[in-house]
C-alpha cells in the first residue's frame, strides 16, 4: 500500500505548470477507435487512470507509439473485436470507470461492443443510463448479463435521432456524441453537457471529419458522416489541477505562480476562488497566488452565509468543491458547501474535523466550514484517501498543518495527479512516498 508521508508548516513558492486534463483524456483517447488511421495527441497526463485506459486499448490492437513523456499516436486500424469475449477484458474494464468511454466509438465503427460493469471512485451512485438510453434511442439494443457482468449491445443499424437527456452527464454527452458521428442522419442532443472537456472532443472530431454545430451550447446537431480521418489534438491544462493549487497555496501561505493554465477556458472557478478571499492576479494565460497571511470568506449581498455549490458547466465544477471545502477551514469567516451530484463525496471532513477543523456534516450532501482564520494550527493524523479528489484535500490540509501526517491508499490520489509528490518536492514541500503497510 502506497503512503505519502507529509510534514506540514512548509511554505511554498515557485512555478507549476498544470497537467493535461483527465477528464479530457479519457474521452480524447477512446475517440482514437473511430478511425483506423493514425491519431496523435499531446498534453496527456502521466496519470494512472488515462495510463491504464491507453493499456486497455493497447490489448484492444490499437497501435500505440509513445513520442514523449506527454504525445502518442494512436492506429486503431486492426481492432481485435474477440479480446471484448475475453476475462482480461473483463477484469480490466471492470476496474477502469474511463473504460465506459470505449463503448460509444465501438458501437459506431462496428456495430457492436460489450463491456464490463465499469469500476472506479467509491464517491456514490454513478448511473450509466445517460450513455444507454442515448445509445437506445440512436438504435442500440442492450442485454446484460447478470452472470458475467457484461453489457452485450447490437448496434448494426445507428439511426440518428432526436433526444433530450436526462441529466446533462459529461461522459454521457461525449460517448453518444461518439456514436452519433458515424450514424446514418442528423442526431441532435438537447440538455447536453457543454464543459470545455465536451468543446474540444467536438473539435476534434470535426477535424477528423464529423459534422457538429452548436459546439459550446447545450444543443448539440450531429450530421451523420461514413468515415473518419486521422488528425492532431492538444488537450487543455487540468482545471481540477488549477484548481487545487490555488487551494493549496492559500492554505499554506504559500507564493506560486501557475502556468499555461488555459484561463479562458476556467469559467467561474477563479471567482469561486476569490470569494473566499483568496486573492490571485490573472497575467496573460498564468496564474499568480500572492503569499496571504489572511484570507476572508464572502458573504451574500443581504450579509446572508454564503453556499458554493455544484452545478453543470458553465456553473462550478464538483471535483473541486472538496478542494473549496479544506481552503475554508483557515479562512475568516463561514461558508455552507452543498455537493448535489454525489451522496458519499464529503464522508472524508471526519478526518478534517480530527485535525482540529470546525466543520458539521449537515448531510451527505451539505457541510458548513466555520475558519479557523489561523487562529489555530490543523495537526497532523494518519488517515486514509477515499478517492482522487478527497485525497488531494488531505495532502492540502495536511501541508497546512503542524506535524507530520501520513495519507494511505495514495494510490487513489496517483489516479488523478500527475507525480504530485516530486512537483510538490520542487516548490519547498516535504512529502516523500513510503510503504503504508509497515
Amino acid at each position: 500500500m502506497l503512503s505519502f508521508r507529509i510534514e506540514g508548516g512548509h511554505r511554498l513558492k515557485g512555478d507549476i505548470i498544470p497537467q493535461g486534463a483527465k477528464n479530457e483524456a479519457l474521452q480524447i483517447v477512446c475517440a482514437v477507435l473511430l478511425t483506423p488511421e493514425p491519431v496523435t495527441i499531446h498534453n496527456i497526463p502521466d496519470i494512472r487512470d488515462v495510463n491504464k485506459l491507453i493499456e486497455l486499448l493497447g490489448d484492444m490492437g490499437v497501435v500505440v507509439e509513445k513520442l514523449s513523456s506527454s504525445s502518442y499516436r494512436f492506429t486503431a486500424k486492426d481492432i481485435d473485436l474477440n479480446y471484448l469475449e475475453s476475462d482480461a477484458y473483463r477484469l480490466k474494464g471492470s476496474a477502469l470507470r474511463g473504460s465506459i468511454m470505449v463503448l460509444g466509438p465501438l458501437l459506431a465503427r462496428f456495430g457492436k461492443s460489450r463491456i464490463p460493469k465499469p469500476g472506479g471512485d467509491k464517491i456514490g451512485r454513478r448511473r450509466l443510463d445517460t450513455h444507454f438510453l442515448g445509445f437506445e434511442k440512436l438504435g442500440a439494443k442492450f442485454n446484460y448479463d447478470p452472470q458475467n457482468g457484461f453489457y452485450n449491445i447490437d448496434a448494426s443499424n445507428l439511426q440518428g435521432c432526436y433526444m433530450l437527456l436526462d441529466e446533462a452527464s459529461v461522459t454521457g454527452t461525449a460517448n453518444i456524441l461518439m456514436a452519433a458521428v458515424l450514424s446514418k442522419g442528423t442526431t441532435t442532443i438537447y440538455h447536453a453537457a457543454c464543459e470545455p472537456y465536451i468543446q474540444q472532443l467536438c473539435k476534434m472530431l470535426n477535424r477528423m471529419g464529423a459534422k457538429i454545430s452548436g459546439i459550446g451550447s447545450n444543443l448539440l446537431t450531429i450530421e451523420g458522416v461514413d468515415y473518419l480521418e486521422g488528425t492532431e489534438h492538444t488537450m487543455l491544462p487540468d482545471m481540477i489541477e488549477i484548481g487545487s493549487f490555488i487551494g493549496m497555496a492559500a492554505m499554506t501561505q504559500s507564493e506560486i505562480t501557475i502556468k499555461n493554465a488555459g484561463v479562458e477556458h476556467l469559467g467561474i472557478i477563479p471567482e469561486t476562488f476569490r470569494r473566499l478571499g483568496i486573492r490571485l492576479d490573472i497575467k496573460g494565460d498564468d496564474i499568480y497566488i500572492p503569499a496571504q497571511e489572511h484570507y476572508e470568506i464572502d458573504t451574500f449581498i443581504d450579509g446572508s452565509i454564503m453556499t458554493v455549490s455544484d452545478h453543470p458547466w458553465p456553473g462550478f465544477t464538483p471535483d473541486l468543491l472538496s478542494i473549496v471545502l479544506v481552503t475554508a477551514v483557515q479562512a475568516k469567516g463561514t461558508v455552507l458547501i452543498h455537493q448535489k451530484m454525489f451522496e458519499s463525496r464529503l464522508f472524508f471532513v471526519d478526518k478534517l474535523i480530527e485535525m482540529g477543523s470546525q466543520i458539521i456534516l449537515c448531510d451527505p450532501h451539505r457541510a458548513t466550514v466555520i475558519g479557523l482564520n489561523r487562529a489555530i494550527p490543523l495537526r497532523g493524523i494518519r488517515m486514509t484517501s477515499p478517492d482522487i479528489r478527497a485525497g488531494v484535500s488531505l495532502l492540502i490540509a495536511a501541508m497546512s498543518a503542524k506535524g507530520v501526517s501520513i495519507i494511505d491508499n495514495a494510490e487513489q490520489i496517483d489516479r488523478g495527479y500527475q507525480q504530485i509528490d516530486t512537483r510538490l518536492r520542487n516548490l519547498g514541500a516535504v512529502i516523500e512516498r513510503i510503504d503504508g503497510s509497515k
